[in-house]
């Protein structure tokens, strides 16, 4: 089960980094005048939803760090 959970926060973790890629580079090509997403999306909303993935991710790392620590002091 732990090393699912590892692969999970490591997939979501590269994909929140690829989001905010494309944010990026969707402001550039915006500020070229084309676009990627057509507008279905705005850049900052991209990034958004990359940063609460992050938190998530964080929280999730900082959990599992918590879990560890708790069970090595039981011991």
């Amino acid at each position: 089960m732990k090393k699912l959970e590892t692969l999970l926060y490591k997939i979501l973790f590269f994909a929140c980094f690829l989001l905010g890629a494309l944010a990026v580079l969707e402001r550039a090509l915006n500020f070229l005048g084309y676009t990627l997403l057509r507008g279905y999306y705005a850049p900052f909303r991209l990034l958004e939803f990359s940063a609460v993935g992050l938190l998530f991710v964080i929280v999730l790392q900082l959990r599992q760090i918590q879990l560890s620590l708790n069970s090595k002091g039981a011991k």
